[in-house]
């Protein structure tokens, strides 16, 4: 089993040391771990916020997205790569005591993450995303990859701003 933390080399680095982030490169690692099957959706998206805003925590927090994936756990409910960035924002802005009003402040950037995504793709649900596609096709994985870095963006994005981190240019696609 290969070691993931130092998957990508220095020059490869998603957060650069004067407070920049480049979310080009966080959407481009999430979708490799996607597509070479290192992680699923969820776990892609957690695991590049993780590692791009230097969360307090070991890679064993990945293993809280791992049923999520496909809807979560193949019901094809609300789609993994939402409840990944869910997930990741959590990390930052989530209670950690009972009673704490932290809550209000995770659920709020869990709305907008939400909204921003259904208001590209319509809805949230990972069956109607993937309507009339086979799982594991060519046509799954490429909706799905490119889900899985929409989702590393906008969770990034919204991130950058409440955390103060400037972000670089996008590229043009």
């Amino acid at each position: 089993m290969r070691k993931l933390t130092n998957l990508f080399s220095k020059e490869q680095s998603i957060k650069f040391e004067n407070g920049e982030i480049d979310i080009n490169k966080l959407r481009k690692r999430a979708e490799k771990y996607y597509r070479d099957g290192d992680f699923y959706c969820s776990e892609a998206v957690l695991k590049v916020i993780k590692d791009g805003f230097d969360a307090p925590y070991g890679d064993d927090i990945i293993k809280l997205a791992s049923g999520f994936p496909v809807g979560m756990g193949r019901s094809g409910c609300a789609c993994g790569a939402v409840t990944g960035g869910v997930m990741a924002l959590s990390m930052f802005f989530g209670r950690d005591e009972a009673k704490s009003s932290k809550v209000k402040k995770s659920m709020e950037l869990a709305k907008e993450l939400n909204d921003k995504f259904a208001e590209k793709r319509k809805v949230c649900c990972c069956k109607i995303l993937t309507r009339g596609m086979e799982l594991g096709s060519k046509e799954h994985m490429e909706q799905c990859i490119e889900i899985t870095g929409e989702l590393t963006e906008i969770t990034a994005e919204i991130l950058a701003r409440e955390l103060g981190y400037k972000v670089l240019p996008k590229e043009k696609k």
